[in-house]
């Protein structure tokens, strides 16, 4: 079904030519009345074809069994246009997003219904068991051809709308994510196309490139999640970041496949670019170390890490500018002091808190802030320098999260 190939019924049946051409013309004289029994047994058997569209659906039935009748009267006839209509009906079905096994039911309820009907009036003409049997084998022969041709039509259809709703969502994900002004009508036009419903608000996702996954693999149109797997790093637009059924669905966890990712803040979704910026800097700092290598970072979790890391050459000028007194002793030391020290600011200079908060005797965190006090002097004592120090000595710890030396 979705491979699709020419259609059209074969130009010579064999049950065909077993059947008298003069059979024809008495079928086709009930042909009418036929068509209207093959509609109500349709719309009994499949409501969905119920409303506006009945008077087409009688349409497409006098057409089959039109070929069905030109079959018997010409074995030799072409059956092209009509099998072509019923592949055209089939890409209608998928356009307007209907069921395939509706309309499948649907022939199959109607060639019975017709079968039932013509195989009544042949016997009525006294035609011999053999020409009602080959009467039947044709029926079902033409009945499958017509089947065939749909599902083919409706195999098409919905390959080349997938293939074209996702080159609408790659756009669309394109002119939400760009660097330039995003236009609210251009936005709405490309949603539109990309039958994707536009949100107040959205979150950007940003995931570690992996080599072990095949990344033009994944399908944009899964859901409301845009997806962008050839970006680099890959990236997906959550629509309504609040509704958190879209990060436990099944796209959302075919794209993150146990490989680290960051989701960046909620924003409104002409800023949709700037929850990018930071769930791709979240994502640096995740492979650096500074973030945690956990599956998925939200970044709304870690505010105060990303800004001290969103200039990083001005955060080192901090760091070397307001903790340089502890460049004067080791290395070892200076872990252990500038620990004492932040614990210190943090909880209030309150040196039982220190302790309990480093497990540390708190003789020994007294130690340690006199040592300190002979390092910063009265530095300690003025609150810019206390809150450049938090800043700074916050960094350092996140430049160092594995060292643990008391």
């Amino acid at each position: 079904m979705a491979a699709p190939a020419p259609h059209g019924v074969p130009s010579s049946s064999p049950e065909a030519r077993s059947i008298p051409p003069g059979l024809a013309e008495p079928l086709r004289n009930d042909l009418e009345a036929v068509a209207d029994e093959v509609v109500q047994a349709i719309l009994e058997h499949v409501p969905e074809y119920a409303g506006p569209s009945t008077r087409k659906l009688r349409a497409v039935a006098v057409e089959a069994l039109t070929l069905f009748v030109d079959l018997i009267a010409d074995p030799q006839s072409q059956g092209d246009a009509v099998s072509a209509r019923y592949h055209d009906l089939g890409r209608a079905m998928a356009k307007g997003d209907r069921s395939l096994e509706a309309l499948q039911s649907a022939l199959r309820v109607g060639g019975m219904q017709a079968w039932r009907r013509l195989s009544s009036t042949a016997e009525g003409l006294g035609l011999g068991s053999a020409v009602v049997s080959a009467l039947g084998e044709l029926a079902l022969h033409t009945a499958h051809e017509v089947a065939e041709a749909a599902a083919r039509g409706y195999a098409e259809e919905r390959l080349r709308s997938s293939d074209q709703l996702e080159r609408q969502r790659r756009r669309l994900i394109g002119l939400l994510l760009g660097d330039g002004p995003v236009s609210p009508e251009a936005v709405h036009d490309l949603a539109h196309a990309a039958r994707w419903p536009v949100p107040r608000q959205v979150a950007v996702v940003a995931l570690a490139s992996s080599p072990d996954i095949r990344e033009e693999t994944w399908p944009l149109t899964t859901s409301d999640i845009l997806v962008d797997m050839e970006s680099r790093p890959p990236r997906m637009l959550v629509p309504d970041p609040h509704n958190q059924s879209h990060f436990a669905g099944r796209a959302f966890a075919l794209a993150i496949r146990d490989r680290p990712a960051a989701i960046g803040p909620t924003v409104p979704l002409a800023q949709a670019a700037r929850s990018l910026l930071w769930a791709t800097r979240a994502l640096g700092l995740m492979g650096r170390g500074i973030l945690p290598r956990q599956e998925v970072v939200r970044c709304v979790d870690h505010l105060s890490t990303l800004l001290l890391h969103s200039d990083e050459p001005l955060l080192g000028e901090l760091r070397s500018h307001v903790l340089a007194p502890l460049d004067t002793v080791s290395e070892g030391q200076r872990s252990r002091h500038a620990e004492t020290l932040l614990a210190w600011l943090l909880s209030g200079s309150n040196v039982p808190d220190v302790a309990a908060r480093l497990h540390l005797h708190p003789q020994s965190v007294r130690y340690r802030l006199r040592r300190l006090r002979q390092l910063f002097g009265d530095a300690l004592d003025d609150p810019n320098t206390r809150l450049d120090l938090i800043l700074a000595l916050r960094a350092e710890s996140l430049r160092q999260p594995d060292s643990s030396g008391r």
